[in-house]
């Protein structure tokens, strides 16, 4: 066979025909080739995640604990993504109005939002209309922390254990009193539990939020509170509040003489206030996937492992399967608790 020669050359890799063509030819070839590969290279900057600012969207106001863990994982992992992440409260309806623009977003992973404990397993039964479907329209990607809850009564009160507020409940139905951060909220949810399964009758007083009830209580216009164990640790620390219990599994390296509810005989009373990153429905496993390791990396940050641990809450972290079948178990616990407490909102 034999061999070609410098004008017989065709390798399309390199261009080794164009001295064959004419020099406008060249010219016109090589344009369209080079303009190719920058549209590719654009084409594959855009594809990549994120390649813009993400939106973080929380359900409540600013100040309070989903604002404030919000805006620190978001920090943190805005360094994982090499992206701004922006929050944006949309605060209202117990947490359904932000809840619902998380749903309504496009699943482009550019909308995301923390997923709370009410929206996503107790407002489908306490409201009567709820514009979206916790369980189908909304994608959990990564639980973020569970707190426990503190009953907790004034230092002077008479009530120095749950036996005691049992026994004292029961000899006057109807008497004592517990406040709450609002109707179908954790403290609402925690007292009415405990009214079930102590099976005493108690007075619910519904406040605009948990401070505002917290400070009632240190007024004695209430007897009781299932306080949070973050908002409740600086009132107990400083001996202005009786701690008598811990809605957790286990007690607290924190509080490590307060005992478990079920240690007071009430095994069935353990609440953790618990909230994670979420996105709406149709998100592509891979971004969700990556999503979940830019979480779980912003989880291990000192400064975020450092504020959640302190607050006596459990790092949360794991991948969206585990995240999910808490909420799939959660959602059927609290349905009935607000069906048997007659729980409704005006």
């Amino acid at each position: 066979m034999a061999a070609h020669g410098p004008s017989q050359r065709f390798m399309i890799g390199t261009f080794n025909f164009l001295p064959q063509m004419p020099t406008m030819q060249r010219r016109t070839l090589l344009q369209a080739t080079a303009g190719s590969a920058l549209l590719a290279g654009l084409a594959h900057a855009q594809d990549k995640y994120p390649s813009k600012p993400v939106l973080w969207i929380c359900p409540y106001a600013a100040g309070g604990n989903a604002d404030s863990r919000s805006r620190q994982v978001a920090k943190a992992m805005s360094a994982v993504l090499g992206q701004p992440i922006i929050v944006d409260n949309k605060a209202g309806a117990g947490g359904n109005i932000g809840t619902e623009a998380i749903a309504r977003g496009k699943p482009d992973g550019y909308t995301l939002g923390m997923g709370n404990f009410a929206p996503l397993a107790v407002n489908q039964t306490l409201f009567k209309k709820l514009n979206f479907d916790p369980l189908n329209d909304i994608v959990p990607i990564c639980l973020i922390e569970k707190g426990p809850l503190i009953l907790m009564v004034r230092q002077d009160s008479p009530y120095k254990s749950v036996k005691d507020i049992v026994a004292a409940a029961k000899a006057a139905p109807g008497k004592l009193s517990y406040a709450s951060g609002g109707i179908g909220g954790s403290h609402h949810l925690s007292g009415a539990l405990f009214e079930h399964e102590a099976g005493v009758d108690m007075i619910h007083a519904p406040y605009k939020s948990g401070s505002a009830g917290a400070t009632d209580l240190m007024g004695g216009q209430v007897h009781m509170m299932f306080e949070q164990m973050y908002a409740a640790m600086p009132s107990i620390k400083g001996a202005r509040m009786r701690a008598l219990a811990i809605t957790s599994k286990v007690r607290s390296p924190l509080l490590p003489d307060v005992p478990t509810m079920a240690e007071q005989g009430y095994p069935a009373i353990e609440v953790q206030n618990w909230q994670g990153l979420v996105g709406p429905k149709g998100m592509p496993a891979e971004l969700i996937k990556q999503l979940n390791a830019a979480c779980n990396q912003a989880l291990q940050n000192a400064e975020v492992k450092e504020k959640i641990l302190s607050q006596g809450n459990e790092l949360g972290g794991g991948t969206p399967e585990q995240f999910a079948a808490l909420i799939k178990v959660e959602a059927p616990r609290w349905a009935k608790v607000v069906r048997d407490a007659k729980m409704e909102v005006e």
